[in-house]
């Protein structure tokens, strides 16, 4: 079976993105390269040929996979040990197979139909995942600030699996989240960020190396929409890639976490209390923001060479008063995430392209591209577009 050939020290990283992305082969081993400085990680045989983000950049090998005879990883075996063929054939294909991992955290969707079941659930997926701390389900966004609103349903208590009744000091969702070799500090309940999008966030690493190759020097980044800093943590990471930066949010709750990050990442002090935007550093303003009234600053507009927008729902919306931000005598560029009806995505295109500035020559035109589905007709999906200097 496939195996990806990952140096020892890039081996925790890179587990947390298979696992992420489901691209970890289940009831497998990983297993020594034979020359100690090198592991070998099972790809599952429904993971796509290339990995982004991991290939070509590690080798993917052909060997004999070695059986896992740890506890189980297949929850559907622990589940129908928990309450019986009979009742899980039942449901078929509406038991949530998928989850998204934050740290030691796991994230499931239970449809309603399941609600008597939450709790077989939650023992099920924490027997078959060991380094699960905590389950919590997902119950969607609410509000301006789109929190998650996210439940408890099943956690540790040493060795001892909890579906109820849980002790306060166990349920703590502050945790970091290891990704492209950076510690993201988040809290899913207060400032949500998908691990499952982080080869999105390393494309636009790439386009944004592409376009610094392009200018000459390093890039002035604008994430108005930043949250705790996730897009931020993979572009500061390449060396000279970022000079001056801006970040902000609306959440109070990420300002405060993307301060923590940022003392890390950039190594030199940041507030501990959150703050209104300002200029914290010569080259970084970053806190408390409405991003719809950055154009309204006469030192925002015309500032910068590449803007995130990662509001998904409403980016269109907000595109025409975002785009006054990019600094219009030279090449610049816009990357950004939208949530479409695919019934409606070529009349979304067409609305992209008509609220942004003429694009730079030999350049592909912008266009959604689907990542993901979001719902059963909605779709995730993502973006770039070369932006001219205005002639």
């Amino acid at each position: 079976m496939r195996h990806l050939r990952v140096p020892n020290h890039k081996v925790e990283d890179t587990l947390d993105r298979m696992k992420s992305e489901q691209w970890l082969a289940i009831g497998y081993r990983v297993i020594s390269d034979g020359d100690d400085n090198h592991r070998l990680l099972p790809i599952s045989a429904e993971a796509p040929l290339e990995l982004p983000g991991l290939t070509p950049e590690y080798e993917v090998v052909d060997v004999r996979g070695r059986a896992d005879d740890r506890p189980s990883s297949d929850w559907w075996k622990h589940l129908t040990e928990i309450i019986g063929e009979e009742e899980v054939a039942l449901y078929g294909e509406s038991w949530p197979s998928n989850h998204e991992f934050i740290g030691d955290i796991m994230i499931v969707r239970i449809d309603e139909a399941l609600r008597k079941h939450t709790q077989p659930i939650a023992k099920a997926k924490m027997q078959s995942h060991p380094h699960v701390r905590l389950v919590m389900e997902d119950n969607g966004v609410q509000g301006e600030l789109r929190i998650r609103d996210l439940r408890p349903i099943g956690c540790r208590n040493g060795e001892e699996i909890l579906t109820s009744d849980f002790p306060s000091h166990l349920l703590e969702t502050r945790v970091m989240v290891r990704e492209s070799g950076r510690s993201i500090l988040c809290d899913p309940r207060r400032a949500y960020f998908s691990t499952k999008l982080q080869t999105e966030r390393l494309e636009t690493l790439a386009l944004a190396k592409e376009l610094r190759s392009m200018l000459g020097r390093s890039l002035r980044v604008c994430d108005p929409f930043c949250g705790v800093g996730p897009a931020l943590a993979t572009l500061l990471g390449e060396p000279g890639l970022v000079g001056h930066m801006l970040a902000s949010d609306l959440n109070p709750d990420a300002v405060e976490l993307l301060f923590d990050n940022l003392r890390r990442w950039d190594r030199r002090d940041y507030p501990i209390e959150v703050k209104t935007l300002s200029r914290i550093h010569e080259d970084r303003i970053v806190g408390l923001a409405d991003a719809t009234e950055l154009h309204e600053d006469p030192d925002m507009v015309g500032a910068w060479d590449l803007l995130l927008v990662n509001l998904p729902h409403r980016t269109l919306e907000f595109l025409p008063s975002l785009v006054q931000l990019l600094d219009r005598t030279a090449p610049s560029m816009v990357r950004g995430r939208a949530i479409v009806a695919e019934s409606e995505i070529e009349d979304a295109n067409e609305t992209l392209r008509n609220v942004l500035p003429l694009r730079l020559q030999g350049t592909p035109e912008p266009t959604l591209k689907i990542k993901r589905d979001y719902s059963s007709t909605l779709r995730l999906c993502s973006f770039e577009a070369w932006i001219a200097p205005a002639s």
